[in-house]
């Protein structure tokens, strides 16, 4: 097939400018479309790349020029601005054009973070307890609130605004990381039950029928017993961070084939009713008890050979290049 790799970067990209692997990987920094770049070479089809910045035009007139059979999504922001990631689906849909991963509607779902809880709330699938402190009005007060609790933004990905001051042990804490996030971001500070418990990432691909890869699971194995564990921006991006403090991420620990089964279910429920297309990472909270508590949805996960998505998928079989064809089938219009 023909294909268009497209992708954001954090500069203007020259007039017909094309990118190798190696000079998405170590000029750009950007090992994700490095890969997919690499494999859909190697699977044998017709590849373009464009990386866009701010210019519209260009993702128009590359797509009426080299009339690709398929678009590969791989844009998170646009002008440096992640909050503008559904509009280049959007752009897509209104061109008629096939891409991989999430349409827009489902990208608007999770990223507002407070909405997509709402949503699962509905259905009856368990969230962490929460509360909103607005940036026009910020929360003088919480009442009621279950301790210890969890600060993050609304809008962020990739655990950004996410630090050991994340984590609250009690109002007057919590209220000061809100307010914190407030000036920090420019946005909403959500104020979240922190659970106690194993970490586990849940991969799931497909639109109609879908797929849930083997669970994975993040390890804090040289964090002290009594303190918090969670994945900090640091403890997901800083490779000498990780390594100080034993962070690493792999295949869950052995679970009970019920609670698998169970966990797969829910996989697919969060999934659907959040709208997720092509790919996608639910996060959950494993207790003690076993009870499962849903922290977000994450569509269009990072693809990087090496991170979790490909990693579950290995896991069941999929090796790495059988998996981007496999997204590449699943691409929508």
């Amino acid at each position: 097939m023909k294909v268009l790799v497209l992708f954001d970067l954090a500069r203007p990209a020259s007039a017909g400018e094309q990118f190798s692997p190696r000079e998405l990987k170590e000029l750009e920094d950007k090992p994700t479309e490095a890969d997919v770049l690499a494999a859909l070479s190697r699977l044998g089809h017709e590849v373009e790349t464009l990386g866009v910045f701010d210019d519209v035009l260009a993702i128009i007139e590359t797509l009426k020029r080299f009339t690709p059979d398929v678009v590969f999504n791989l844009t998170e922001s646009f002008h440096s601005n992640r909050a503008n990631e559904p509009n280049i689906p959007a752009l897509l849909e209104l061109m008629k054009v096939r891409y991989t991963g999430a349409k827009a509607d489902g990208l608007i779902l999770c990223k507002d973070k407070v909405l997509a809880k709402k949503v699962l709330l509905y259905h009856r699938v368990r969230v962490p307890h929460f509360v909103i402190s607005p940036q026009s009005r910020p929360l003088k007060r919480l009442r009621r609130f279950i301790f210890p609790a969890f600060v993050k933004p609304i809008g962020e990905e990739s655990s950004d605004g996410i630090a050991k001051a994340s984590f609250a042990r009690s109002a007057e804490e919590a209220l000061e990381r809100a307010r914190f996030i407030n000036e920090k971001f420019q946005c909403d500070a959500l104020i979240e039950e922190y659970i106690d418990g194993r970490e586990l990432y849940l991969s799931v691909m497909g639109n109609t029928k879908l797929t849930v890869f083997p669970p994975r699971e993040i390890f804090f194995e040289q964090i002290p017993e009594d303190e918090p564990k969670f994945a900090t921006f640091k403890a997901k991006w800083d490779d000498a961070y990780r390594k100080k403090w034993g962070i690493r991420n792999g295949p869950a620990r052995e679970l009970p084939p019920e609670l698998g089964e169970k966990l797969a279910r829910l996989a697919r429920k969060v999934y659907r009713a959040l709208k997720v297309q092509g790919l996608g990472r639910i996060d959950i909270r494993l207790t003690a008890a076993g009870e499962i508590t849903v922290i977000e949805a994450n569509p269009n996960p990072s693809l990087a050979r090496d991170e979790d998505f490909a990693q579950a998928a290995a896991s069941a079989g999929l090796e790495y290049d059988a998996l981007i064809q496999k997204i590449l089938d699943c691409a929508g219009a």
